[in-house]
């Protein structure tokens, strides 16, 4: 498995850029719980191996590399909620988000690295969107990987609270089962209204 590498950090250090932050989110597609963005900044003397995209690597090799991370480079972790997401739609929500992870790292970082194909509006600082980045850029695959470590434990968390629906397993992605139990128990306030299965459950209660 090809693991993504530090070109493109080289190439912005050798520019004169020093703290560039990986940004990535996770928490698009689920129906329920909020979307989680992080952004890091790697050490270069101490960026921890086999950095890919969070999706490639098994559960226990992302947590592995999530206490690496802690350990070696600058985190800053943030959420839009499930009110947020139903609010300004998924895609601005990702981004605020992202907004809010860049804007907890403290001293400011001077370039940024994002995931995607958009740069999220708000931002003003320096910043190039890498299509496919957490699978090329270590910065954002850092970052992927301490989104979905964090996202995937709240979800485990709101699992306790609101037993049936497997978000311990599914991450509050739309599965058969999931889907199964929105009909039999109902929508819980952590589900995302503007969903379709949502919504269309919602509407049907109302008819």
């Amino acid at each position: 498995m090809s693991t993504a590498d530090d070109s493109l950090e080289q190439a912005l250090r050798a520019q004169g850029f020093l703290r560039i932050a990986g940004v990535d989110e996770v928490g698009r597609g689920p129906i329920a719980g909020p979307v989680t963005a992080a952004a890091v900044i790697l050490d270069p003397q101490a960026t921890p191996e086999g950095l890919n995209d969070s999706k490639k690597l098994t559960a226990r090799r992302r947590e592995t590399l999530e206490r690496a991370l802690w350990d070696s480079a600058e985190v800053a972790i943030a959420h839009a909620s499930v009110e947020e997401i139903d609010q300004i739609n998924i895609l601005r929500a990702s981004h605020l988000a992202m907004e809010r992870a860049i804007a907890a790292l403290d001293p400011a970082p001077d370039f940024l690295l994002i995931d995607g194909n958009m740069i999220p509006a708000g931002l003003t600082l320096p910043a190039r969107a890498v299509v496919g980045g957490d699978a090329r850029s270590v910065s954002i695959s850092a970052a992927s990987i301490m989104a979905k470590t964090c996202r995937d434990r709240l979800m485990v968390d709101l699992a306790q609270q609101h037993p049936g629906y497997g978000w311990e397993s599914n991450a509050g992605y739309p599965t058969k089962s999931h889907k199964e139990a929105l009909r039999n128990l109902g929508v819980t306030p952590h589900h995302r209204r503007s969903f379709k299965p949502v919504h269309n459950i919602l509407y049907q209660e109302n008819t």
